[in-house]
């Protein structure tokens, strides 16, 4: 595969930046906002059924993930959280846990499960994936750090400092150079479908992290507006991670938004790019 036909992550250097870091208590608002995308979201595809787990980011626990839980249950998905409790970093009462769990889901079911994991989520969705990659149909990450330079961790210094206070005293690094955890960053991204959504107005994790090198036939960074806190309540994203789980399983293709979707996007990602 030649790079011109690559998937590339964002040229983004150095940590989020200041402004939007201080901004993301707005994900209030965007949360308040979430009523405003009705339109867009009874309009979002129906899914197979197929079984859907939730994975929430650091310090959170399920009901975080609740408005995407009711949103996928409402569009016909066998949703399911990661059963774990509130997320205080990557431990490896998780490590061993998700795989386990991805694996029973999918005996229990005869059906392969998506992950769809917000922020830290995403990257034990991608680890699940790694690990019970026959029992995975697609993974999609929101605002997560997937992809790590040599450098560590760009976010900033207070993320980092309530990492170390709450889930180990080196903080993350330690986590990143177990030896499951460095390789789970050094493999080349799974032969299945990927989609990792970002913001470049995310005030925690920054872009070059949210978003991974790949083959666009598996693989997708998929730009969208709005901070890192409300992803999770942002009726765009609730519509794009509906339009890609509607993918059919052995037919996966490329974020190509029709009809309101394809509006609603050129219109807020057009007006992103002006603030």
């Amino acid at each position: 595969m030649s790079d011109s036909l690559m998937v590339s992550r964002h040229p983004h250097v150095g940590p989020p930046r200041l402004l939007d870091s201080l901004l993301e208590p707005r994900a209030l608002f965007e949360a308040a906002l979430l009523p405003a995308s009705l339109p867009l979201l009874l309009q979002a595809p129906q899914g197979d059924g197929h079984p859907v787990v939730l994975l929430p980011g650091f310090l959170a626990d399920e009901k975080s993930l609740i408005a995407l839980k009711l949103f996928l249950l409402r569009k016909g998905y066998d949703v399911r959280s990661w059963g774990l409790g509130r997320n205080i970093g990557f431990q490896s009462k998780y490590m061993k846990a998700l795989p386990q769990k991805i694996r029973h889901l999918h005996h229990k079911t005869g059906r392969k499960v998506s992950l769809v994991g917000w922020s830290l989520g995403g990257v034990f969705s991608l680890f699940g994936a790694h690990e019970a990659t026959e029992c995975v149909r697609s993974v999609i990450t929101l605002g997560s750090p997937v992809s790590m330079d040599r450098a560590g961790s760009q976010s900033p210094s207070m993320v980092k400092a309530l990492y170390r206070l709450v889930a180990h005293p080196l903080g993350s690094a330690a986590h990143a150079m177990q030896p499951r955890v460095k390789d789970l960053r050094e493999r080349k991204p799974l032969p299945i479908p990927i989609t990792c959504l970002y913001s470049l107005s995310d005030g925690v994790v920054p872009p070059q992290e949210a978003t991974i090198d790949g083959d666009p036939a598996l693989h997708e960074n998929i730009r969208v507006p709005g901070s890192h806190v409300g992803l999770g309540f942002n009726g765009l994203v609730l519509a794009i991670v509906a339009d890609r789980l509607a993918q059919p399983e052995d037919a996966w293709r490329p974020f190509e938004p029709s009809g309101i979707l394809r509006r609603v996007y050129r219109i807020m990602i057009r007006e992103a790019k002006a603030a």
